[in-house]
């Protein structure tokens, strides 16, 4: 945020990380002291507590003056113009999907930058010209921060109950996650697992709503209009007919049914 021009105030309630913030330069204020209404934007790491089990202090102090909370995702998002944005989550398989699909698009020779929940930050990607393609790897608290960012393609490969406690429960958990598809555009691309009910469910929904494309994946058999494996075979049926594109048994880093899922779920997103 320092190099890109913004005038930084910052806080951890750790010494350490106050005392290493400070040798970079950054002002160092503590926000349960001062004013934040004299500030735009509250940018919240994604650990710290947004509603569950309780809010962090500072997140209700900028509730009561009506400073906007953000995170990082969303800050790349409205500095982006050009570059497509494509975000991958789910409880399993989202470390694999986003590397996966960033040695595809590298090998195609595609411009890309691959990061966030994975290896580097989002703010520390390289910039990317208009033929570039950000892809993220997002968490549910990193979701959960979201309040105008729009991804051009969404994967969302799986879900089952998972960090209960920051959620309030499983419903507040699917409602992170599906924020990432909460300002689709006719342009948008969702790709959705359809192997677990909750996620049938969601790309039952996200067809209904109408806007954009919803391609589904499966590694439990075919799925028309998607990608999906049999017995570790890889089919293509994106312009509706299914097309054999690679037998996943035959390689070694991608063994195993739910592995079979991530290719797909890349695959398709590589495709989109």
């Amino acid at each position: 945020l320092t190099a890109g021009g913004a005038n930084v105030v910052a806080w951890d309630d750790s010494v350490v990380q106050r005392t290493g913030a400070q040798s970079h330069g950054i002002k160092i204020e503590n926000f349960l002291e001062t004013r934040l209404s004299r500030v735009s934007s509250l940018v919240l790491s994604p650990g710290i507590p947004l509603r569950h089990p309780v809010p962090h202090p500072v997140v209700k102090m900028a509730r009561s003056s009506s400073v906007e909370i953000v995170g990082d995702i969303e800050l790349l998002a409205r500095s982006v113009c050009g570059p497509r944005l494509v975000g991958i989550t789910g409880t399993n398989g989202k470390s694999t999907v986003t590397s996966l699909l960033g040695h595809l698009m590298r090998t195609a020779g595609e411009n890309v930058q691959v990061g966030a929940n994975i290896g580097k930050p989002a703010l520390s990607l390289d910039p990317l010209d208009n033929s570039g393609v950000f892809v993220l790897e997002l968490s549910s608290f990193q979701l959960d921060l979201l309040t105008t960012a729009i991804f051009d393609v969404g994967v969302w490969i799986n879900l089952s109950p998972d960090h209960l406690e920051r959620h309030g429960g499983l419903n507040g958990y699917i409602r992170a996650k599906t924020n990432l598809f909460e300002r689709r555009t006719d342009a948008s691309v969702a790709i959705i697992g359809v192997d677990d009910s909750i996620s049938a469910d969601l790309a039952e929904n996200l067809r209904q709503d109408g806007i954009g494309m919803v391609i589904p994946i499966s590694s439990k058999g075919s799925v028309s209009g998607g990608v999906y494996t049999v017995d570790g075979q890889l089919y293509d049926d994106l312009d509706g007919e299914s097309v054999a594109v690679a037998d996943l048994q035959n390689i070694l880093a991608l063994r195993g049914q739910h592995n079979w899922q991530n290719a797909a779920a890349a695959f398709a997103a590589a495709r989109a």
